[in-house]
């Protein structure tokens, strides 16, 4: 996933993010935002943000293993690679960052709250 990180930028995420979230769906769009937070935060290691930047990058480039704009299914490999990356990375995901995507997503979604992420 390194190569992809190449591809990573704020700007090309936040693109994506606002073209794609609908058809991407919740679930997605929830695991990018977690990783993207983590990204940012300054404690975040090297290590770490590089496996990140190359999830984020992966899930930027719009022609992957399978093509984002294919119905059903053209997100599901971005899925499968940002939930690799969230496994490698777990041990410096954060609270702050869930809460911080939580309020992302009630913003662009509504007030739906994702169970995957439990009360404080």
């Amino acid at each position: 996933m390194e190569d992809y990180g190449e591809k990573y930028s704020d700007a090309s995420l936040w693109e994506k993010v606002r073209t794609f979230a609908v058809r991407a769906g919740r679930e997605v769009i929830e695991k990018a935002l977690v990783l993207y937070y983590c990204f940012q935060d300054p404690e975040t290691p090297k290590w770490a943000k590089s496996v990140i930047a190359g999830a984020l990058g992966y899930f930027i480039v719009p022609l992957d293993a399978i093509a984002d704009i294919t119905p059903i299914v053209g997100f599901s490999d971005d899925l499968g690679a940002l939930v690799m990356a969230l496994g490698i990375v777990a041990v410096h995901v954060k609270r702050q960052h869930q809460q911080q995507a939580s309020e992302k997503l009630k913003q662009w979604f509504g007030d739906k709250r994702d169970e995957s992420w439990p009360e404080p």
